[in-house]
Formats: structure tokens, sequence, C-alpha cells
């Protein structure tokens, strides 16, 4: 297992080592011991899985109280998955790291607290995404940013999603700083 620290301190991406012959392939997604020495929890309080068809967006989603890390991987079919850092006084705010996630390319995102979330799906297939998460969710806390924000200028791989009438509705970057949440637990 490798882990690589990217532009947005805190942010990871981890390298499963991939087993594949002509019957299939075999991943260890999660084993404690291989995270230990590394900034990312082994413990968590839920685990989400969401299945999309082809074209699905979903995004920018974020949880501020209590605030959320999520460890993101893919179980089947391929997506974009992004991350953008809302840290206030972060020296990348506003950045976003986006990368493809799929059943057999043994990655997984590390996205810590601060950060919103989001993804499409690429390809012809639907994608099953499965991610492990620090703190269980919460409606009353939770928040987004529009996906086509022209601020943060997202180089999405889908020119017209289909999004749910909530992500349509998300604020704009600009409304998100003119009054970002108090994060619980921002590290």
């Amino acid at each position: 297992m490798t882990s690589e620290v990217l532009n947005c301190k805190g942010l990871a991406l981890i390298t499963r080592r991939v087993f594949g012959d002509e019957r299939g392939f075999f991943i260890e997604r999660f084993k404690a011991s291989d995270f230990d020495g590394m900034a990312v929890p082994t413990s968590f309080s839920q685990i989400n899985h969401s299945r999309s068809a082809p074209g699905v967006l979903r995004g920018l989603h974020y949880q501020y109280s209590p605030a959320q890390g999520k460890l993101v991987g893919v179980t089947r079919g391929r997506v974009w998955d992004v991350a953008v850092d809302l840290r206030p006084g972060s020296a990348t705010f506003g950045q976003s790291y986006g990368v493809e996630l799929s059943d057999v390319n043994g990655l997984l995102l590390w996205i810590p607290v601060g950060f919103a979330h989001g993804f499409c799906v690429i390809g012809d297939e639907p994608a099953d995404v499965l991610y492990q998460t620090t703190a269980e969710y919460e409606p009353t806390t939770e928040g987004g940013i529009v996906w086509n924000d022209r601020d943060l200028a997202i180089d999405w791989p889908v020119s017209e999603p289909k999004l749910s009438q909530r992500d349509l509705k998300l604020p704009t970057f600009a409304e998100y700083r003119a009054n970002p949440p108090e994060w619980q637990e921002l590290r």
C-alpha cells in the first residue's frame, strides 16, 4: 500500500494492491494495520454505499457538525471523485482535487474534515461508491456547493449530468465564503 499526499494538506490518495488473474481480482479495501502511522483514521462511525447510474453527479456535499472525514472507494464501475478545501484560513482554500476511482484501480481517497465531496459516474455502467465516515450523518448540519460553480472551476468529465433537485439548488462558493459554517473538530 502506498499513500500520496496531495496538493491540499490532509488530502491523501491511497493505492491498494490489486491481485488479479483471468478469474477476476482481489483487493483488501481497508485493513486497519496498513493505516497505522498515516494521517488517516482507522476507526469509523458509519459506512455508506451509493449506487449511481451513468451520468449521475452527486455533490458537492459536506457536514460541519459533527464534522466528517471520508475514506472513499469504488466497488463497481468508475467515478470522477472530487474534494474541495473549505477550511477557512487554509493555504489551499477553494482549491479542488479530482481523481478517477474504480472497482479495479485500487485507489482510495482520504478526504479530511473541512472538505466538500462530490463525484460523477463515468463510462456506460452504474457505479457503486463505498465511503467510511468519521462521524454519523446529521442532516441538520450538512451543506453543499453547486457542482458547476464558476469560482471553483472544477473540470468535470460530464457536461450535462443527472442531478438531484437538492443538488441543483445548492449555494455558490461565494455564498459559502460570505457565511461559512463553524466547523466542529476542524483539524
